[in-house]
């Protein structure tokens, strides 16, 4: 292998992985935009979909309905929270929404551990997707998960532009970001878009879920707590709050975790998280507002 081939297979793993890294950060963007709530039961609704789509592999139903079916449950599991959880306590402290958070988080992990056990299973996954590609005579491989992740990541992202630039209920999400007041003033119908803002951002965490779930090979009630975290870090170095931020700092934080593994001795890349959550302060110091946001003040 050459050293060439070498970077482009740790690009193609950055990639990869940031995009996972993108869809999850989004919606947690998403509802912080709106809501300005940290919905720690984010990495919960991934679950939700990847357990809903191994659930119905697991009974015959083929794997692409499996899919919009696991999205749909995490969309539906968004609803819910925010109607049962998060719409009493609106307009209540920072402090009584943040345990409201942790408490739906703990609630729903907990649920799912009784129902399926903590213990990992099997995520069926087509062989399809379990073929293996490889480039320059074998020096660059990747399998048709990395690829199907890339793509949807690409095609999910379009589609959210669209959303939030074309239509009237996106224009509406921004319109309430900016000033949640202001839009209800004008006459826009806050709840509704509210509602709409969870269930967008809940189905982008069920299909992280599944591809989180696909790409590992296992689906555990606690498999959200991970990439929940990560998605903390990358929103917060592009901008918390801001979708392109999330975006951005997904890809970021992809790069930087897998060249890390790839670039630094073993025993300085065995500590790669204590160096991502390092990167975290020091942009929480230095640069709060994140990449693409003006220096402000965040309440998590």
């Amino acid at each position: 292998m050459t050293k060439l081939d070498y970077i482009l297979q740790q690009i193609v793993n950055a990639v990869s992985l940031g995009s996972l890294y993108a869809l999850v950060a989004v919606g947690l963007s998403i509802v912080f935009g709106v809501l300005k709530l940290t919905n720690f039961a984010h990495g919960d609704v991934m679950m939700v979909g990847a357990f809903g789509v191994a659930l119905l592999v697991g009974i015959g139903v083929p794997f692409p309905v499996a899919v919009i079916c696991g999205i749909a449950a995490a969309a539906i599991a968004g609803f819910l929270i925010e109607r049962i959880a998060y719409r009493p306590i609106r307009d209540a402290p920072d402090v009584a929404r943040l345990l409201t958070s942790l408490a739906v988080t703990y609630i729903i992990e907990n649920v799912g551990i009784l129902v399926f056990t903590s213990s990992p299973r099997n995520f069926p996954l087509p062989d399809i997707l379990n073929t293996s590609w490889e480039v320059s005579n074998g020096a660059i491989t990747f399998t048709s998960i990395n690829l199907l992740t890339i793509a949807l990541t690409f095609v999910s992202l379009l589609l959210l532009g669209w959303f939030i630039t074309r239509t009237t209920t996106g224009l509406g999400m921004r319109a309430a970001a900016e000033d949640m007041s202001a839009a209800h003033l004008v006459g826009l119908n806050v709840n509704r878009l509210i509602i709409v803002a969870f269930i967008v951002a809940s189905a982008y965490a069920g299909l992280a879920g599944i591809l989180w779930a696909a790409q590992a090979g296992v689906v555990q009630p606690q498999m959200g707590f991970t990439p929940l975290l990560k998605a903390f870090v990358a929103a917060i170095i592009g901008g918390f709050g801001s979708i392109a931020g999330a975006l951005v700092g997904g890809y970021i934080l992809g790069a930087l975790e897998i060249f890390i593994v790839a670039f630094l001795p073993s025993s300085v890349s065995s500590y790669r998280d204590a160096i991502v959550f390092a990167v975290l302060i020091a942009f929480l110091l230095v640069r709060p507002g994140g990449l693409l946001q003006p220096n402000r003040e965040i309440k998590l």
